[in-house]
């Protein structure tokens, strides 16, 4: 188990976004080296992926053991536009986190995207973890989103899953943009750079962003089968800006 997000005993659930993996939280802060600096266009260039045509923004950056990893929460309606021409999933409640990795060893790099997870504050002492999306996953939600009544208070979360629909050219064509904008494989080359979104059902509650982290427990060099310190990335920087 996860010394840093392992849940101690069973608390009551507090109120949050229903149908996601929920827990009470306990952790240590090992160390604040999170940085804020401007979005480096030319190295999202690098990736092949058309991210410059995006607003200029800022984004939250964590940096040890040669790897590098950027992150901007995808805020505004604008930025899903290229991508998502069609059906934007920011309109069905789900927010686009762009993630850029940058390696500066001579070894291949692998994050475990499946691991990864979106933390959001719920109390003093108690953080929600949210799993990222699959592209069928983005599909299934924006095209049959939940209704949410933005008055009433936020739901214990409840094991609903993700709603499903019926595979029509929609449907093929709002999860092949997804997963073309998708981070692909994981794996960041020798002195290389990897781009693209992970999609995270927030139900509209855009708010939650406030005190929001990017958590990425499994990074390895693949070469020498070595683990790397985890990363956890502030993203309320980059929502104030």
């Amino acid at each position: 188990m996860n010394k840093r997000l392992g849940a101690q005993g069973n608390p009551a659930r507090p109120p949050g976004i229903e149908g996601v993996e929920t827990g009470k939280v306990y952790y240590i802060s090992m160390r604040n080296v999170a940085l804020f600096i401007p979005l480096n266009v030319g190295l999202l260039l690098a990736t092949g992926l058309n991210w410059a045509q995006q607003p200029l923004k800022a984004s939250s950056v964590e940096s040890h053991e040669g790897l590098t990893i950027s992150v901007l929460p995808w805020t505004e309606a604008a930025q899903y536009k290229e991508k998502f021409p069609k059906k934007s999933p920011y309109a069905a409640g789900i927010l686009a986190v762009q993630v850029t990795l940058r390696n500066d060893t001579d070894d291949s790099v692998k994050v475990n995207l499946e691991r990864v997870r979106l933390l959001v504050m719920l109390s003093d002492d108690n953080r929600q973890q949210i799993e990222p999306l699959s592209s069928a996953g983005v599909a299934d939600v924006a095209l049959n989103p939940i209704a949410k009544d933005p008055t009433a208070r936020r739901k214990i979360p409840l094991p609903v899953g993700i709603p499903r629909g019926g595979h029509d050219k929609k449907w093929e064509e709002l999860e092949k943009a997804a997963r073309d904008a998708g981070i692909p494989g994981g794996v960041a080359a020798p002195h290389g750079t990897l781009a693209g979104l992970l999609f995270f059902n927030l139900q509209g509650q855009f708010d939650l962003l406030s005190t929001a982290h990017l958590y990425i427990p499994e990074v390895f060099v693949l070469e020498k089968n070595r683990s790397l310190t985890y990363f956890e990335i502030d993203l309320s920087r980059s929502t104030t800006n």
